[in-house]
């Protein structure tokens, strides 16, 4: 923890280690139902402000503040709409003026704050903030299902990355989260 601020990450991930399939946002094989909306606006509400990278953050600015996402995830879409959110992003010019309260950053660095930061999706981001010793805890759910093939969740790492578990919760969708923190004596 750096000043009272502490970096976690979520993702999503199939058993065989995958975010998303050989399509961008192949995302059909996701488990969510009740228990896990509920998981979902109970994590919401742990943090400060949302951190994407520039891809994650295109396709939630695309999706939450539609009418589908008010319609089928009324509580989460509120939410994710007013929370505060940082994009991290070097090509990224200005932040989705449909997606309020959206500030950019163009470097990991900058998100070094005393607030609560969550990351949600982003791969690529979350290995960057691994590997700068920036995250503190990453929780992976992994949901039952091998998709064989897709962008693996460290897929960017350029060294071996080592985490400690500090906990599980087990879904009855058969989701399971793994929460980790790095393994910083490795």
């Amino acid at each position: 923890m750096r000043g009272g601020g502490v970096i976690a990450s979520f993702i999503m991930t199939t058993l065989d280690g995958f975010f998303d399939g050989e399509k961008l946002w192949d995302l059909a094989w996701h488990r969510t139902d009740e228990e896990f909306n509920d998981f979902a606006t109970e994590q919401l509400g742990e943090f400060d402000t949302l951190v994407f990278g520039r891809s994650t953050y295109e396709g939630m600015a695309q999706y939450w503040p539609s009418e589908e996402a008010m319609r089928t995830d009324p509580d989460v879409a509120s939410r994710m709409n007013q929370a505060a959110k940082i994009v991290v992003s070097r090509t990224l010019h200005e932040p989705a003026p449909a997606w309020s309260n959206t500030t950019l950053v163009k470097d990991v660095q900058d998100l070094r704050t005393d607030k609560k930061l969550l990351v949600l999706g982003s791969a690529l981001l979350t290995t960057s903030l691994l590997e700068e010793g920036l995250l503190d805890e990453l929780r992976i759910m992994v949901n039952p299902v091998l998709l064989g093939s897709g962008r693996s969740v460290a897929g960017s790492a350029r060294r071996p990355l080592p985490l400690k578990l500090l906990r599980r919760r087990e879904f009855h969708n058969g989701n399971v989260l793994l929460t980790y923190e790095p393994d910083r004596n490795s």
